[in-house]
């Protein structure tokens, strides 16, 4: 293999390693305008938009074990990794997407897993993780309280009413 060629697929493996989602995308109609503000959009949540070749990319992924997306690498491709919140990303390129009516999202992979463009847009309609975690602990703490006002009832009932002095 030529040095070149070698060179690219290492770049492109960098970059699948710094995720453990990768979200490829069409960018045939983006300007660099328009990529420019969305890798500024992407680096709130340390992610990033790097256009890759289709042969790099298919190698890469296969030398690093990701499922077979071999449908998907069809004209141009740009690839989305990086930072932790995957849903957080998603959301993003829904909000750039609708905006902008340019950017299309062709498949995604997390956790080694293929994720299709319609199950990225319902996970980027999710509330965020942390609206996500105040909500399961206020449940826990709603059943908490209700079992203590069960308890305080039930010894209130049961203690004989102190006398008046």
């Amino acid at each position: 293999m030529r040095a070149e060629k070698q060179y690219l697929i290492s770049e492109v493996e960098t970059h699948l390693k710094k995720s453990d989602y990768v979200i490829l995308a069409n960018f045939t109609k983006v300007t660099v305008a328009d990529v420019a503000e969305l890798r500024k959009k992407l680096a709130a949540e340390k992610a990033e938009f790097h256009v890759v070749k289709n042969s790099s990319l298919r190698v890469a992924a296969k030398a690093l074990g990701l499922p077979e997306f071999e449908g998907a690498l069809t004209g141009p491709t740009a690839v989305v990794v990086g930072g932790k919140n995957s849903a957080g990303v998603a959301k993003i390129l829904k909000a750039f997407f609708k905006d902008k009516q340019k950017l299309e999202v062709k498949v995604g992979v997390m956790d080694k897993k293929i994720v299709s463009a319609a199950d990225l847009s319902a996970i980027a309609d999710l509330p965020p993780f942390e609206a996500l975690r105040s909500q399961l602990l206020g449940l826990f703490s709603q059943n908490a309280a209700a079992f203590v006002r069960v308890l305080d009832a039930k010894v209130k009932k049961e203690q004989p009413a102190a006398p008046a002095a």
